[in-house]
């Protein structure tokens, strides 16, 4: 067996799972989007992402870093290039794709709980357009997970690894059977 190596540190992982959960539940009661259940959600995911963002900012460990995801959009081309050869490199954190992934989640996450957060105050409650940029948007982020889950599978598949173990232990192993070429 293989060394493992700490890849996520207990905060991302907690943040992680709060949000995914905070998302699950919001998005269930979201037919009554003016009951309790949705907003507590909201509430719970707002704070969940700013929390995230803060430790990914200042604390979190060199993987939890968002300033690390920033830097990888201009590798991109060259990793999508790798990836039709079949010869991308494994990545211990979020590889050029997912480091966009990344990005995107949580602005548009962001976004639909300032668009939620909004339709609660005075000025803006009521206000149709609010309330069909707000659902918009959660139909962007529901896009937004389907291709994350989609792109952690591939992933994992492609690289023999259990990402989802990963993420819930914060370790991936140090090395990870390849497949003959």
């Amino acid at each position: 067996m293989t060394p493992a190596l700490p890849v996520w540190d207990w905060g991302v992982r907690l943040l992680h799972w709060t949000l995914a959960l905070a998302i699950c539940v919001a998005w269930l009661t979201s037919s009554d989007s003016t009951g309790s259940s949705h907003q507590v959600a909201g509430y719970i995911a707002a704070g969940a992402l700013f929390i995230r963002i803060g430790w990914g900012a200042i604390y979190g460990r060199r993987s939890a870093r968002l300033a690390r995801c920033l830097r990888f959009p201009r590798q991109i081309p060259t990793y999508l290039r790798q990836l039709a050869k079949r010869r991308e490199r494994r990545y211990l954190g979020h590889n050029p794709l997912g480091s966009i992934m990344v990005i995107a989640l949580l602005t548009c996450a962001v976004a639909v709980c300032f668009t939620g957060w909004l339709f609660t105050t005075d000025r803006f409650w009521g206000y149709g357009w609010l309330s069909s940029l707000h659902e918009a948007l959660a139909w962007l982020l529901v896009i937004l997970v389907a291709a994350h889950i989609a792109g952690v599978l591939f992933t994992a598949l492609r690289h023999r690894e259990n990402l989802l173990a990963a993420m819930i232990t914060g370790n991936k192993p140090r090395r990870i059977k390849t497949r003959p070429p």
